[in-house]
């Protein structure tokens, strides 16, 4: 009997213990990567929600908006873990999600006006950035690049600063 008690003691240590710690030790960090994923997804959201805002406000107004309320989404300002800003220039508006914590990644949009010669048509275009690394300072604006002017159905050349990682942006 007392050979069963001294394997079984190890081995009881090993189910209860060991196992379950091995498995937690492997689970809870891609858990909780995840759930920072989902965390950044709301700025991503919201950003690029408010850079389609944008560019319906400029359709509709003329000029960008200077304010996340006059863009009509219901996004408040502050959340949680970002906090949310618009800055505009007569040809562009850049939207901003910084990240409050410091341990998720801060967005930025832009929207750019332009005029197309020949048709005299002003039409916008838009792009996401997110910053490559996690942190609470705002990211630096998009750029839109001229090399000529554009022609109807031609798309512009934007640009997300260097330490920024741009997405498709219809």
């Amino acid at each position: 009997m007392s050979d069963e008690r001294s394997l079984g003691c190890p081995l009881r240590f090993l189910v209860y213990v060991i196992l379950p710690g091995a498995f937690l030790a492997i689970v809870l960090p891609s858990y909780f990567n995840q759930a920072g994923k989902l965390k950044q997804s709301e700025a991503k959201q919201y950003v690029s929600s408010m850079n389609r805002a944008q560019q319906a406000y400029y359709l509709e107004n003329s000029r960008f908006s200077a304010s996340v309320e006059a863009l009509g989404l219901g996004i408040t300002t502050q959340t949680t873990n970002y906090s949310y800003s618009i800055r505009r220039t007569a040809n562009a508006a850049y939207q901003y999600g910084v990240s409050r914590k410091g341990r998720f990644k801060s967005y930025v949009g832009g929207v750019f006006r332009e005029m197309i010669p020949n048709t005299k048509t002003i039409t916008t275009f838009a792009i996401l950035c997110e910053a490559k690394a996690p942190g609470r300072i705002k990211p630096a604006d998009p750029i839109y690049v001229r090399v000529a002017p554009l022609k109807p159905g031609e798309s512009p050349k934007l640009e997300c600063a260097p330490s920024k990682r741009s997405f498709d942006f219809p």
